[in-house]
């Protein structure tokens, strides 16, 4: 490719999918030539932003056409790495939507397309590319000498609907900690430099989706935590995740600190879910803070409205598309890696996810090598030494999720689940469920839960 008109192929269309449409109508010299979208909703929804776009029945017929000079693969998470492997049989240069991948499974997978896949490879990470991120990068030399800790914290919205509800369980997404946060973690891999070595977690769901259900299962996608990890330089840095604090000013706010001072830049989030009567939609913000507290700078980030308009990622898209189209047209070189991709899943999302999951606690029956437990019914407190025990669902509403070791599951009302009745997720190590069966301890427990030996 040389400096010609770049003509792209979109793979999904869904909410980010058109974000990358809109963002290449901005690029010069480019057009979407074609689109893979199996949804009729979607279909019409891009076809109103790229109308000369060809529309392919699969993903075989998309491979074969003659008018695409490069892809975006915007798809849900669980479809990546069939889409890339399917990709393979005519490489083009490629922009992937984060996560690159979701299940450990898929890793030696991942290793054959590193090594055959015969075109340039870009791993969509936007918030590389928000304009206060990037500045932020830029001053911690000067503003924090050797940097020491870096925090990320994001307050935002829940998870926008998607076609299928897919972003609601975790088998799909690949779990919060890699489908969210993998952006984060390739941040804190690229400013500190070094590559994780410990990470630790908390994490779970408290709010967001209880009381939706999905052919009668109930999300259990996390919308809440706390990672940390020490990296092999000897820096550290740390996440907070909250997905259920929209009313904060700042989406995202980032904290470099060093031996001389610290740099914090702060990040609106989309313009389009700023209320019309809170005022003017925040302005992103550089400040620098010296340990001296003389010569504290606060400087704003403004971004063009127009990028604002076009994505929910403060102009990031187009300032990455731009980058990508550099690299299509053999001029720049893959910033973010197939490499960078993979360990932002698995050196430290997938390790969070099984860091925060073996922190749950563990309820043990007597024949598990536990001792005996009276937990409390839901109409009243029980101690009675009953085979059957029930619990009150807020005693033990847990954010992570809890193991009951050795007892099996009697009765489960689906209402119970739900936020008047208190949340929890359960993993049974020996599961039986019955129906039917009556709170031994003569309370008026309208529907228990039982847990027997």
């Amino acid at each position: 490719m040389t400096d010609s008109h770049i003509r792209y192929g979109i793979i999904g269309c869904g909410m980010m999918g058109r974000e990358h449409i809109r963002n290449i109508s901005l690029l010069d010299d480019t057009s979407v030539t074609a689109i893979y979208e199996p949804d009729l909703q979607m279909q019409q929804a891009a076809a109103e932003l790229a109308p000369a776009a060809v529309f392919a029945d699969d993903i075989a017929s998309f491979v074969g056409r003659d008018d695409i000079d490069a892809v975006v693969i915007a798809s849900p998470n669980y479809l990546h790495i069939d889409q890339i492997e399917a990709l393979m049989a005519r490489p083009r240069p490629l922009l992937v939507e984060k996560p690159l991948y979701t299940d450990p499974a898929q890793a030696q997978r991942l290793a054959a397309i590193t090594s055959g896949y015969g075109a340039p490879v870009w791993v969509a990470m936007e918030y590389r590319y928000m304009p206060a991120i990037r500045r932020l990068a830029e001053e911690i030399p000067a503003a924090t000498g050797d940097l020491k800790m870096l925090t990320i914290r994001e307050h935002r919205f829940p998870f926008l609907e998607k076609i299928g509800d897919w972003n609601r369980f975790n088998h799909n997404t690949g779990g919060t900690l890699v489908e969210k946060c993998c952006h984060f973690f390739d941040l804190m891999r690229l400013i500190t430099g070094g590559e994780a070595v410990r990470v630790m977690a908390s994490a779970g769901q408290a709010v967001n989706h209880l009381d939706e259900r999905y052919d009668g299962r109930i999300p259990d996608i996390w919308d809440h935590g706390f990672v940390l990890v020490d990296f092999d330089n000897g820096k550290r840095a740390m996440l907070e995740l909250c997905m259920f604090a929209e009313g904060s000013r700042y989406q995202e706010k980032i904290s470099a600190i060093g031996a001389d001072g610290m740099v914090d830049a702060f990040v609106p989030g989309p313009t389009r879910f700023w209320p019309a009567d809170a005022g003017p939609p925040p302005v992103a913000e550089l400040v620098i803070s010296p340990r001296a507290m003389q010569g504290m700078r606060r400087e704003p980030v403004e971004v063009d409205p127009t990028l604002l308009a076009a994505g929910d990622h403060n102009g990031s898209t187009f300032y990455q598309h731009e980058r990508f189209a550099n690299v299509v047209r053999g001029h720049g070189h893959v910033e973010v890696s197939l490499d960078d991709g993979a360990k932002a899943v698995a050196r430290t999302g997938l390790a969070a996810i099984r860091k925060a999951r073996q922190r749950a606690p563990q309820f043990r029956s007597p024949d598990a090598g536990g001792a005996p437990r009276a937990i409390r019914c839901p109409s009243g407190d029980h101690t009675a030494g009953h085979p059957a025990i029930a619990f009150k669902i807020q005693q033990i509403a847990l954010a992570q999720p809890v193991r009951f070791v050795g007892w099996r599951l009697q009765n489960v009302p689906s209402r119970h689940l739900g936020p008047a009745g208190g949340r929890i997720r359960v993993h049974v190590e020996q599961p039986e469920f019955r129906t039917g069966a009556a709170c031994p301890c003569s309370c008026s427990c309208p529907c228990p839960w039982l847990w027997q030996q």
